[in-house]
């Protein structure tokens, strides 16, 4: 610990993330990240955007692809933001919206940047227990709060929530920004940018990570009213004004485009995810459902923690959380139908 680090460096819990291993060549079910490339046009508008023009600045109101998601999404241009990652969108978002006079209302069991962040900007917050079926009571948000962030579906779970429920949630939330974090909507659910125009306290924030193969871009958007996206600009343009680069802003704006190719990749997901699951409860593990594109697992006689050991020890990563409630569980990526065969192959082995 540095003699040099304020208080809150040294008190903060950071986000740890999954593991990225160098010493071998793994199969990795660990991140959920997109098992296909992105598609052909999106690689070419890349190449051809590393050209003399990188010597200049990028647009740092990021027009065009502003233009391409407000099309696809049918939403005004002021209705859209631009961010770095979807996990610098949330950090703005907690910095613009919440106050450390009102209490925030997220999980306990959910995406664990959210916790770091309300640590982080000194917010006061309440973790909301899950039930004994692992779903978030919503009965329990609907009274008066500071705001209200949930993914859906959730993570670690894969647990997904009806929208008609999330619009009760929002009606009874009239006075605070409820945040629905819809990273991994594409892979079943649906999302809840239809009802922007009708509350002005929504914000639904999205990536281009998953579903879009570019989690090596660092490229996330939100959706809302024209008011919460001019404060998560005033945010940002008190920080960096040049968030997106000029290479990922290229790709970015093509694959919003290249609609056959991410419905083509989503249906594939979906598929494997479901025929793993029934391979899975063959082997004795209990499921949760999901609608993204990992699964929350458990076996009936087997830990946890020792079924992540030796998966790693035979070039398997998945994700394993030891945390109470969830520490007998193991989060799985969705990967390629032979990347899950393996997987199935080795659990049989293991388990054997």
């Amino acid at each position: 610990m540095s003699k040099f680090w304020n208080d809150k460096v040294k008190e903060i819990e950071p986000y740890v993330p999954g593991e990225q291993p160098k010493d071998k060549k793994y199969i990795k079910l660990n991140t959920n990240e997109n098992p296909y490339p992105p598609a052909d046009n999106v690689i070419e508008a890349m190449k051809n955007a590393v050209n003399d023009d990188l010597k200049l600045y990028p647009d740092p109101t990021c027009s065009e692809l502003i233009e391409e998601i407000a099309k696809y999404y049918s939403l005004n241009k002021d209705e859209v933001f631009i961010g770095n990652g979807s996990d610098e969108i949330l950090a703005f978002s907690f910095m613009t919206f919440f106050s450390k006079e009102k209490q925030i209302l997220f999980p306990d069991i959910s995406y664990t940047f959210y916790k770091v962040y309300a640590e982080l900007f000194n917010l006061d917050y309440k973790l909301v227990k899950l039930d004994d079926n692992y779903n978030i009571p919503l009965e329990e948000l609907k009274f008066s709060n500071g705001g209200i962030i949930i993914p859906n579906p959730n993570a670690p779970t894969g647990k997904y929530i009806d929208i008609e429920q999330l619009r009760v949630l929002i009606e009874t939330n009239k006075d605070s920004v409820v945040i629905i974090d819809e990273a991994y909507i594409d892979f079943g659910g649906e999302s809840m940018v239809k009802f922007i125009k009708e509350y002005d306290n929504l914000l639904v924030i999205q990536t281009l990570s998953k579903s879009r193969s570019l989690a090596g871009l660092r490229v996330g958007f939100a959706l809302g009213h024209r008011d919460l996206i001019e404060g998560l600009n005033r945010i940002k343009n008190s920080i960096n004004s040049y968030t997106i680069d000029r290479v990922a802003l290229a790709g970015a704006k093509v694959a919003i485009k290249e609609q056959e190719y991410f419905k083509e990749i989503t249906k594939k997901i979906i598929n494997t995810r479901e025929r793993t699951v029934k391979d899975l409860e063959a082997l004795g593990f209990l499921i949760l459902e999901s609608k993204a594109n990992f699964v929350f697992v458990q076996h009936n006689k087997v830990s946890g923690k020792y079924l992540y050991e030796t998966l790693k020890d035979n070039g398997i990563l998945v994700r394993y959380f030891n945390k109470d409630r969830i520490d007998n569980f193991l989060r799985i990526t969705i990967g390629t139908d032979f990347e899950m065969n393996a997987l199935i192959e080795k659990l049989k082995l293991i388990l054997n």
